[in-house]
């Protein structure tokens, strides 16, 4: 699956005209394999043995061309540093407010929501996104030692 989604996200790196650097493979590859929606340092960080001369800024730039294409979605929660998710499908976020920890939550869409916010208030509604918050398995079991 991982394969499959890699190589559709480089047709369209290719036909948006972005090239495809070693980096930006890399990258990406990293992206559609981590479930733990990485921050941009992270990426960094798991990706700088494998190439010495790349910098922070490196993938800061190709995560804003990834996210201008629409390949991944910058996620902001407060003041902590943005995390980066591969575009699959429309999902939403369970949070743990102990680690931080972002995982997928797969539930139907809520459209009913944006058309019925749409009805009320008049406004065109372009997305809506859904944030869940609690702790999480290893946290919990943190606290209780």
């Amino acid at each position: 699956m991982e394969h499959k989604h890699l190589k559709e996200a480089l047709e369209t790196l290719k036909e948006t005209g972005v090239r495809i650097t070693p980096q930006r493979h890399a990258i990406l590859e990293y992206l559609i394999n981590s479930m733990s929606h990485p921050t941009a340092d992270e990426i960094y960080k798991a990706l700088e043995g494998k190439f010495p001369n790349m910098s922070v800024a490196t993938v800061y730039n190709n995560l804003r061309v990834f996210r201008e294409v629409g390949l991944v979605k910058e996620l902001t929660y407060g003041d902590a540093s943005s995390r980066f998710d591969f575009v699959t499908t429309h999902h939403y976020h369970v949070i743990c407010e102990s680690c931080g920890k972002i995982v997928d939550f797969h539930y139907p869409g809520l459209n009913e929501v944006e058309q019925l916010a749409s009805h009320v208030t008049g406004f065109k509604v372009s997305h809506h996104r859904m944030e869940i918050y609690g702790t999480c398995p290893e946290c919990s079991s943190q606290e209780a030692h």
